[in-house]
């Protein structure tokens, strides 16, 4: 078994439990955060869409700089409604899981870095990038959203077992 196939099935579980998280927000809380210095619902939901598109650019570069000398920073792409939340995430999670499904063992040990004005702030194999900064990550960001339904009296789906809202 190739390590890309090692991960399919987590990711296609992972993904199950993203999207039922996604698809729950409505267009009206948007812009809600529970403290000032959280993310709007909004900006949470494109940061775990966008990570997919990380995990793509893991895949296929060897570095990604989000504030290179004398270019444009990253932006996270807009969203102004959950269909064009769930427009995105579709298209970022079908991307990233074609990547990872040709990646070849060789590349997923190959070191890969972020960098931040082409300096690198880490560097570490393709393979412990996609786990702990993109598989990691997004659930964690999603356990905040998971939050943020639940101040918003939104039911809160099963992820891996049920909720107090779903059995299952």
């Amino acid at each position: 078994m190739s390590i890309s196939d090692s991960f399919l099935a987590e990711f296609d579980q992972e993904m199950i439990a993203t999207r039922k998280c996604l698809e729950r927000i409505p267009d009206d809380k948007f812009s809600y955060k529970p403290h000032p210095k959280s993310f709007t619902m909004a900006g949470l939901a494109v940061h775990i869409a966008g990570m997919l598109d990380w995990g793509v650019t893991t895949l296929q570069s060897d570095n990604f700089d989000y504030a290179p000398v004398g270019g444009a920073p990253y932006v996270p792409p807009a969203v102004n409604s959950n269909a064009e939340l769930m427009e995105l995430f579709d298209k970022t999670s079908r991307a990233f899981r074609a990547a990872l499904a040709a990646a070849p063992d060789s590349i997923m040990m190959t070191p890969w870095s972020l960098l931040a004005g082409g300096k690198a702030l880490f560097t570490m194999p393709r393979v412990a990038v996609l786990r702990g900064m993109i598989f990691n990550h997004i659930v964690h960001h999603r356990g905040q959203l998971s939050v943020y339904l639940r101040l918003c009296d939104i039911p809160v789906p099963s992820i891996y077992g049920p909720s107090a809202d779903e059995e299952k």
